[in-house]
């Protein structure tokens, strides 16, 4: 063989030469050694400036401070705990805290933010002008603005306790929150979870068997009758045998407040309700946009075989929207998951809150409890982005794309 046949195609040679410096050649990787060395230069000088700050104050640095005692309450947790646990247990209740108002607004704004959609688009001129205008309200009022106005004008104008507002005498609203039953597990609740699993596992292989039919054989299956059995039947039949799966303590005014049952408190219920409804007002702009980005020859087509509006848009026009929908929708997600931060101003005990605020104030310990903080929120929005990649990954799959 000779040496020419020996030696690589001259496109090899190139593309090595732009993965080392990219078109600069080996001047190019020089240049950015010299960038990564100033970069790891900057980083030092931060790291050593910092280190004789808190030298000079008598700051221990390190993250033994989260083995010591806290000393201080919080009006909601999700675990136990009182004041004698340790700073890192508080860590885990603000964690949990900002999880809780970030998943239940998550999942409010987008159904409130589709409805919003369908109503802007829709041939009903009066709905269609009073999404509009809640559109344009909202999104272009102050997120805190709003949380305040749900916190002091609405919430703390309810009345006391002895003036509550009573649903069926069972559910209680004043000005202290939202006072509800508090469920009590009974010996039949592990039976009865394993029956509803069951019943949803195997709902969901019906599912999957009724679509594989109907696109390899044609044969549609109506398989509700049999889904509607085993999400009753199971778990009714595992409270026969087992017994009550949960038994309830209704709250009861005894003086001046209520003894029994659990209390939302007016903070978690006014940050929601203002994440949920600022969010769904750009979350319905998205899911409009992706609609009109489907051709209307889709919706005039789906029309012309007899089905209805909603049809159409529910097997057709959605899932072709979807692919448009969800990158901004990902966003939407994300910016709510770090605007609960502002719960700080009304107190609500997030994570900002109780640790970035209370514990800080209490350690001293500012760099080790910020950069804690800002590796939570890291963390949680990388999850929130993995997950909407899988969904986008798998609806890319089923379309065909």
């Amino acid at each position: 063989m000779s040496i020419e046949a020996r030696l690589p195609p001259p496109q090899y040679g190139l593309r090595l030469k732009r993965m080392l410096g990219g078109k600069a050649g080996w001047n190019g990787i020089i240049l950015q050694i010299l960038f990564v060395a100033v970069l790891v230069w900057v980083g030092y000088e931060i790291v050593a400036n910092a280190r004789s700050n808190l030298a000079a104050q008598r700051i221990t640095s390190g993250f033994g401070f989260l083995n010591n005692t806290a000393g201080f309450d919080v009006n909601q947790t999700l675990i136990s705990y009182s004041g004698s646990d340790s700073y890192s247990r508080v860590l885990i209740v603000g964690v949990l805290n900002t999880l809780l108002v970030s998943v239940i607004g998550i999942v409010l704004a987008t159904i409130l933010g589709f409805l919003v959609a369908l109503g802007r688009l829709s041939p009903n001129v009066l709905l269609s002008r009073v999404s509009g205008a809640y559109v344009e309200l909202i999104r272009n009022l102050p997120l805190l603005f709003q949380i305040l106005f749900w916190y002091l004008a609405v919430l703390a104008a309810l009345p006391g306790p002895r003036q509550s507002i009573s649903l069926f005498s069972t559910f209680f609203l004043n000005n202290r929150g939202f006072i509800v039953p508090r469920p009590i597990e009974e010996p039949g609740l592990m039976p009865f979870l394993v029956a509803l699993g069951a019943a949803i596992v195997g709902s969901a292989g019906l599912h999957y068997y009724a679509r594989r039919e109907l696109f390899v054989r044609g044969h549609a299956m109506r398989i509700w009758p049999y889904v509607l059995g085993l999400l009753i039947g199971l778990p009714l039949i595992a409270t026969l045998v087992f017994g009550v799966p949960i038994s309830f303590e209704v709250p009861a005014l005894k003086g001046f407040n209520f003894a029994g049952g659990s209390r939302i408190i007016p903070e978690l219920v006014a940050l929601t309700l203002a994440l949920t409804m600022y969010t769904a007002s750009f979350i319905a702009e998205v899911v409009r946009a992706g609609i009109l980005s489907v051709h209307k020859g889709q919706m005039e087509a789906g029309l012309s075989l007899g089905l209805s509006r909603s049809t159409v848009l529910r097997l057709i026009v959605v899932p072709q929207a979807l692919r448009v929908i969800l990158p901004p929708l990902t966003n939407q997600y994300l910016n709510l998951t770090k605007n609960s931060s502002l719960a700080v101003a009304i107190g609500y005990p997030d994570l900002v809150s109780v640790f970035a605020g209370t514990t800080m104030s209490q350690t001293g310990q500012a760099i080790e409890i910020i950069g804690i903080t800002m590796g939570v929120y890291l963390a949680l929005s990388l999850i929130t982005s993995a997950m909407m990649s899988f969904y986008s990954w798998r609806l890319g799959k089923r379309l065909g794309a």
